[in-house]
């Protein structure tokens, strides 16, 4: 089965990436792998609560690493696409940047 991630960072601007079916990493690599990344890029709560759900922490990381860093960083792009789609159990994860949503 085809899994795709796509980031859509403004109207114009958007990336997509394939996986095939034995690419991917476990549900508990997936969410160490989110939970470093959301370190590293600094990136803050969107809760008041102080609470991040997955969904957050794709859309977090997605802002803080910018469409430049996906166009340019091949590992860090296909590790943020294993990592939607295993911490979502999802084949199809939609981080849209500009309407400030995640949906799978």
């Amino acid at each position: 089965m085809q899994k795709e991630v796509f980031i859509r960072f403004s109207a114009d601007q958007e990336t997509v990436v394939p996986l095939s079916a034995s690419e991917g990493m476990s549900n508990a690599e997936a969410r160490r792998w989110l939970d470093d990344q959301f370190i590293a890029n600094e990136c803050e709560p969107l809760r008041a609560s102080g609470k991040v759900l997955t969904g957050d922490k794709l859309m977090a990381i997605a802002e803080a690493a910018g469409a430049k860093r996906f166009a340019d960083d091949a590992e860090f792009r296909h590790g943020f696409a294993q990592a939607a789609v295993a911490a979502t159990g999802k084949s199809v994860v939609r981080v849209d940047l500009e309407a400030g949503r995640v949906s799978f």
